[in-house]
């Protein structure tokens, strides 16, 4: 095989032996090698006395195309190693006659990259492929990983890379819960396609620094061609509308609460919430809302008592009547109501909130309106499912996650204001030491929350590239559709379906088990390591099991094989 040679032809002749160079005269070869190391330089000499043809053959320092011997020179198929255990570049001559007429470079290390980069090709390829065959999970003590750590990895010592590649592909295979799995039905973590795991490849290689445009203009702007693209989508003009990559949902909820103060409040930007406000602000959200928000009133300094818990009704939605008693009674007693959060798909049950109703809601009270569409909002893609999101186009801002049902890696969030000059007026900075502004955009460190921040759209890019908005909406159609084939097989399974929703969260129980033994009946689902689904809360006193379509392989063999698993599990407590 041949290596990593290059070939340069030298204009200038000479006779003076220098580090590496070979001397091909009659049959006779003469090699000085040298190669660097940690230690500085490692010289080495061999005077090779044996004719060409038979020191190929019992030297394996010096390799040739075999098969082109008779052309070793002019044919120039002759790689030439220093006999080194270290790593480096190795520099060769051929002299003819004494002058040189050759200059050949071999990279070792070169080699051993590539092929640790065939072993990283090899195991995507693998793992994407194979998956289905493995378990979802296998069981494993805290104990077992730590004295694993301890006993293979001390830092004192190198070890070659592609051994640590083999021990961690083990540890991920053997120790994790293999979220990607078309039998994982638990949160919203999806399986990853092609172009999104290759687009976080690149992400990685090149390490864009996207703080500043004129740092990374090319992923600057495939993120904002992405991101106006969807917004589209919401009902959003892109003229006067702002829209970032974040980190998660989480940020970008964030994201609107500040920006929602900063709107409603003149003066918060300046002097904050003691100054600015009178009273202590509201923001209103259902007792299905993310939690994330308890985080978030936290941080911002509103406090945890900011928020206002709104009842649900009998489908799990925010009940809107009683929005409307709480906001009045707040009033009344002299808070500052300011935003509400809609869900478009709650994380328990998949509920959608009455978006229209919100939207009027708002409208009339001067309130942002805020949707977490963090999982729910690709069904705006869906010309079957999009109808179920009707009013999100109302909102001052929403949260949607692409590492939720689009299929991309973690993680992937998005954040979409409506107000542009909000947005700007929230996070304006003055540096003197980042770039210069670069005319007609906007640098994402003075208007994120962000400061240095990676190149998070690309797999979303390459994930719309690589299939088409038809094909990807046709795979959140189907899994949609599995969704209700899970339904149509629980109920006639005798289970109890507890929640309505379009999108693919069934929420359900058995009428013959209590909530230990639906607990316990989940434990012998995790021991038999092929399904995984979760147990849930509903309206924080309803426990239900819970499974989510999450991976567009789903098939049909798979919800029949949880159901089955279900009534086996089951069968231990009937």
């Amino acid at each position: 095989m041949k290596k990593h040679l290059k070939y340069h032809h030298l204009a200038i002749p000479t006779t003076v032996p220098r580090e590496g160079e070979v001397y091909l005269e009659e049959f006779k070869v003469y090699v000085v090698g040298y190669d660097t190391n940690p230690y500085g330089v490692e010289w080495m000499r061999f005077e090779l006395d044996s004719p060409l043809p038979e020191l190929v053959k019992t030297i394996p320092h010096i390799a040739f195309e075999v098969d082109d011997l008779a052309a070793e020179i002019e044919g120039k198929d002759v790689l030439i190693e220093p006999n080194s255990p270290s790593e480096g570049v190795t520099v060769a001559f051929i002299v003819h006659n004494g002058s040189p007429i050759e200059f050949l470079q071999y990279d070792k290390r070169r080699e051993k990259e590539e092929m640790v980069l065939e072993k990283l090709t090899d195991e995507i390829v693998d793992f994407y492929t194979n998956l289905p065959q493995h378990p979802v999970m296998k069981k494993v003590t805290p104990g077992e990983i730590r004295n694993h750590l301890a006993v293979n990895y001390d830092f004192s010592n190198p070890i070659p890379l592609d051994h640590v590649m083999d021990d961690v592909s083990q540890m991920m295979r053997e120790w994790i819960v293999q979220t990607t799995h078309p039998r994982y039905f638990g949160l919203f973590n999806p399986t990853s396609t092609l172009a999104s795991i290759t687009a976080d490849t690149f992400v990685a290689l090149y390490n864009p620094q996207l703080a500043a445009w004129s740092h990374a203009p090319a992923a600057n702007e495939i993120e904002q061609f992405v991101l106006k693209y969807l917004m589209g989508y919401f009902g959003f003009e892109p003229s006067s509308s702002h829209a970032a990559f974040t980190t998660g949902g989480a940020e970008a909820n964030l994201s609107a609460v500040l920006a929602a103060l900063t709107h409603r409040f003149p003066n918060y930007d300046e002097h904050g919430l003691a100054q600015a406000l009178s009273a202590q602000p509201r923001i209103y959200l259902s007792a299905e809302a993310h939690d994330s928000f308890v985080k978030i009133a936290h941080i911002t300094g509103l406090g945890r008592k900011s928020l206002q818990v709104i009842p649900v009704d009998d489908q799990l939605k925010m009940d809107m009547n009683a929005l409307s008693v709480q906001y009045n009674k707040d009033k009344a007693a002299g808070y500052l109501p300011f935003l509400v959060v809609g869900t478009a798909g709650t994380t328990g049950a998949g509920i959608i909130d009455p978006l229209p109703e919100l939207r009027d809601f708002c409208q009339s009270h001067g309130l942002w309106f805020h949707v977490d569409a963090a999982w729910g909002g690709a069904a705006v893609l869906s010309t079957r499912l999009r109808k179920y999101l009707q009013g999100i186009e109302g909102a001052d801002s929403i949260t949607f996650d692409a590492h939720k049902w689009l299929s991309v890696p973690m993680g992937a969030g998005m954040f979409f204001c409506k107000h542009n000059e909000t947005v700007l007026k929230t996070f304006r900075v003055s540096t003197a030491y980042m770039p210069g502004k670069t005319s007609d955009t906007i640098d994402p460190y003075v208007s994120t929350i962000q400061w240095s921040r990676r190149f998070i759209g690309l797999k979303v890019f390459m994930t719309l590239a690589e299939l088409g908005i038809h094909n990807l909406a046709a795979r959140i159609e189907h899994q949609t559709a599995m969704g209700e084939l899970l339904r149509q097989k629980l109920r006639e399974s005798g289970w109890k379906i507890l929640n309505e929703t379009p999108l693919p969260l069934v929420c359900f129980t058995h009428p013959e088990l209590n909530s230990q033994e639906l607990s316990a009946l989940l434990q012998q689902l995790y021991k038999e390591q092929n399904v995984w689904i979760s147990e849930v809360y509903l309206n924080k006193q309803i426990h239900a099991l819970r499974a989510c379509i999450t991976s567009f392989r789903t098939q049909e063999e798979d919800i029949v094989f949880l159901v089955k698993a279900l009534k086996g599990a089951a069968s231990h407590k009937l």
